[in-house]
């Protein structure tokens, strides 16, 4: 799509940190830069003013990738390559069916009213919860890491979404301030809601988590 759209050598794409590196490979491969912006701390897709302040006179294209079944502010975004004359383009998650999203939205719920410990995600308008991510707070990433190895011992497939900001990995490391990106990383977690488990999976999960209290002391 980028190729299509002419963009190539010389070019910047502005393109979230918090995510997969594939979006950033190719924008590589197209031969522009990626320019990474900062994420809106509720829906974790590239927020819209962190987008428009990384804009410069070699910007192309806004790639937007909407994530954990969360959307993007995408008419926010269009208002910003009309601005700009930018290219906007949207990397989507693969499609559920419609009784399978019902069914995470039940389990979601039902988390949602029963976690304690944890910051539960905002449900937000669509939200199909491909992950259901919660933050836990505390003082940086061995907080969440030793939650996480807790709760797998007590049986819970929990998973850390993004272990490392792409502008952090080799081969695209920058020094840009991220603020919301590296505390996403450090924070969340995602919490299983497939539409396979039984009511009895749900509330392991819960037991598990507030027996936790949401906070572990840092493993060394």
């Amino acid at each position: 799509m980028l190729r299509a759209a002419g963009v190539g050598v010389g070019d910047e794409v502005i393109v979230p940190a918090f995510g997969n590196v594939e979006v950033s490979e190719a924008v590589a491969l197209a031969g522009a830069r990626p320019v990474f912006a900062d994420i809106d701390p509720a829906t974790y897709c590239l927020d819209t003013k962190a987008a428009e302040a990384a804009v410069t006179s070699r910007t192309a294209a806004i790639v937007v990738v909407h994530r954990f079944g969360r959307s993007a502010d995408i008419a926010g975004m269009h208002v910003v390559g009309q601005r700009h004359g930018l290219l906007v383009l949207q990397s989507g998650e693969s499609e559920v069916p419609y009784d399978e999203v019902a069914q995470r939205r039940q389990r979601a719920a039902y988390l949602d009213t029963k976690l304690r410990g944890v910051c539960t995600p905002e449900g937000g308008v669509g939200h199909t919860y491909q992950q259901y991510v919660v933050r836990v707070l505390g003082n940086g990433r061995p907080d969440r890491d030793a939650f996480a190895r807790a709760l797998r011992a007590r049986g819970v497939d929990c998973r850390v979404p993004v272990k490392t900001p792409v502008h952090r990995l080799p081969g695209f490391r920058q020094c840009v301030i991220l603020p919301e990106t590296e505390l996403a990383a450090d924070e969340t977690l995602a919490l299983p809601v497939d539409a396979s488990l039984t009511k009895r999976d749900m509330q392991r999960v819960v037991s598990a988590c507030n027996a936790l209290g949401g906070l572990l002391q840092p493993a060394f």
